[in-house]
């Protein structure tokens, strides 16, 4: 069966740090191997991360290890924003193929291009943890997408080491400082889930002209009188959310036939120019698309990881093994009134506190069937025992 351990240490000391939370992951599985180990450090132990690898590896002899160092750690039901914090989850996957990568970017013929790009066997979900310096992420990912269509990519961008080439991007026992560390994992029960949190204002309307990342029209009118008019009928309350920030939320799957939670890539609107009413968001569009406008809410953003986790987990017997989760560093105490919120809510429906994860610069999910780069969302790998389900349900 599939069993999942995390441990968490606040200790200061690198050292004591990863012998606390390693014994306590081993604890969780029992006599059963470690197949796959996971570990996050805050930036306060970054210059350990050679010493945590080798006293993992030498303890839980995982047949694969990965991590990076992130700016908060989560494990529990904690959320480590500040640090310091050293998580490990730890994994019996009976039966599993893990298949692990580097990716890197190199120069040829004065071209900058993607090396490592992985040939993977059938997976059926690829966690990638990624530094926010130099790598395309969304061009790594946009690779995945056509590789292994409809195959859920989660994970994050990790920017706790804070200036380029000081990531401890770790792979076995390798350490790399750059690019991306990933595994394609098949022949395991894992759900992906993403959780974005963003209260609807106004209407749906389609996209009838536009250029590049720049809505131009929405339903023959000019974007920016269309976007005016839905903040002009905006009760108090929602004004008040408006003001903290405007989203455009983008239907990635036009054959339904209606669209609610879940069925939109939110993206940041970057400007807008009064000559052509034109709105620039944060990704490019296309005629023909539907567009609602959004704002961050914490609300919704609880009701919505609720409702998502309900789905997913709380019908299930047994109980999920763990999970993974991966925040964004702008949700937590930023968001909520209350500390430790995405991760108490997880362990709430998995009934265990088996989660352990970290704050991302960029969250990395899928909606409908393919993969993004987010932000303001919650990303989980879900793991239950093989037979329970499949892979790549969303949310």
């Amino acid at each position: 069966m599939t069993r999942v351990g995390v441990g968490l240490s606040t200790a200061e000391a690198t050292e004591e740090a990863v012998v606390e939370a390693t014994a306590r992951a081993r604890s969780g599985l029992g006599r059963e191997p470690a197949d796959l180990v996971l570990v996050f450090l805050s930036p306060q132990h970054v210059a350990g991360a050679t010493d945590v690898v080798a006293h993992i590896n030498e303890s839980l002899a995982p047949a694969c290890l990965a991590g990076c160092v992130a700016e908060g750690v989560i494990g529990l039901e904690r959320e480590l924003e500040d640090g310091p914090g050293l998580a490990v989850w730890t994994a019996s996957l009976p039966g599993a193929r893990i298949e692990p990568f580097h990716i890197d970017v190199v120069e040829e013929h004065d071209e900058i291009v993607l090396d490592g790009l992985p040939e993977l066997d059938d997976p059926q979900l690829v966690l990638l943890l990624a530094d926010p310096f130099g790598l395309p992420v969304m061009a790594v990912v946009d690779h995945l997408n056509e590789e292994y269509p409809g195959i859920p990519v989660v994970g994050g961008i990790a920017t706790g080491a804070g200036r380029p080439g000081a990531q401890a991007l770790i792979l076995d026992g390798e350490i790399y400082h750059r690019g991306a560390v990933g595994i394609g994992l098949a022949d395991v029960a894992v759900e992906a889930v993403v959780s974005q949190g963003c209260a609807p204002l106004g209407t749906d309307a389609v996209i009838t002209r536009a250029e590049g990342n720049v809505v131009l029209e929405l339903a023959g009118r000019p974007a920016l009188e269309r976007l005016r008019e839905v903040v002009g009928a905006l009760s108090a309350e929602e004004r008040l959310l408006a003001a903290h920030g405007l989203l455009a939320g983008l239907v990635i799957d036009e054959n339904k036939p209606e669209y609610g939670r879940g069925d939109f890539l939110m993206r940041g609107i970057l400007g807008a120019d009064e000559d052509s009413g034109g709105i620039a968001i944060g990704e490019d569009v296309r005629v023909g698309q539907t567009l609602r406008f959004h704002a961050r809410d914490a609300a919704t953003a609880s009701e919505d990881l609720r409702i998502a986790l309900d789905e997913t987990v709380a019908e299930r017997r047994p109980s999920p093994a763990g999970a993974l989760l991966f925040s964004c560093n702008g949700r937590g105490r930023a968001m909520f009134d209350e500390a430790d919120h995405d991760s108490r809510a997880l362990a709430e429906a998995l009934g265990a506190p088996a989660l352990a994860g970290f704050f991302c610069g960029g969250e990395i999910g899928p909606v409908g069937s393919r993969s993004f780069l987010h932000g303001f969302t919650a990303t989980m790998a879900i793991f239950h025992d093989r037979g329970q389900t499949g892979a790549g349900a969303d949310s």
